[in-house]
Formats: C-alpha cells, sequence, structure tokens
C-alpha cells in the first residue's frame, strides 16, 4: 500500500509535466505546418543548407 502512495502522485507528475510540454509546444507553433514539413524533406536543394 506505501508503493500506491508514492507512484500515485508521482504518474499525476508526470503526467501534468507531460501536458504542460505539450501545451508548451501548441503556444510556440510547432504544428502550424504539417504539410510544408512533409513536403521539404523531398527537395533536393534546401535553402536552408550551411554555406561551405
Amino acid at each position: 500500500m506505501d508503493i500506491v502512495m508514492f507512484l500515485a502522485p508521482f504518474s499525476l507528475g508526470l503526467g501534468l509535466i507531460a501536458l504542460g510540454a505539450f501545451w508548451w509546444t501548441l503556444r510556440a507553433g510547432q504544428y502550424q505546418d504539417p504539410a510544408g514539413d512533409a513536403a521539404r524533406i523531398l527537395i533536393d536543394e534546401p535553402d536552408d543548407r550551411p554555406v561551405s
């Protein structure tokens, strides 16, 4: 029974951390252009290639 008293708040805390991380990515605009991100991998000459 002691382990349940430890694991229940611990799992709730981890869930809240994960929810906070997801909310942070939403507010940062990580999911704004999924179609563009999927098509960008097919481009042979990307514009953001480092200058050598």
